[in-house]
C-alpha cells in the first residue's frame, strides 16, 4: 500500500488526495466483491497483509512460478 501511496504522490497528489483516491477505489472494489471479502479488502487498504488461509500456500507457489512477483 505504501508503494501505491508513493506513486500517487509522485503524480502530484497531496496526502489528503491520496487517501481519497484509495478510499474511492476501495468503495468501488467493495461494490464488485461479495460482502464476505470486504474485511480482507479493508485489511489490504489499511496496509495489512490479509489472512488468506489455505490460499496463501497456493499463491506462494504461483509467486515462485512468475519469478517472485
Amino acid at each position: 500500500m505504501n508503494e501505491l501511496k508513493i506513486k500517487l504522490a509522485a503524480l502530484g497528489l497531496d496526502e489528503e488526495q491520496v487517501e481519497q483516491v484509495i478510499a474511492t477505489v476501495g468503495e468501488f472494489a467493495k461494490s464488485k466483491l461479495p460482502p464476505n471479502l470486504h474485511p480482507m479488502l479493508n485489511d489490504v487498504l489499511s496496509g495489512k497483509s490479509p489472512d488468506l488461509g489455505p490460499l496463501a500456500g497456493m499463491l506462494g507457489g504461483l509467486k515462485g512460478m512468475f519469478g517472485g512477483l
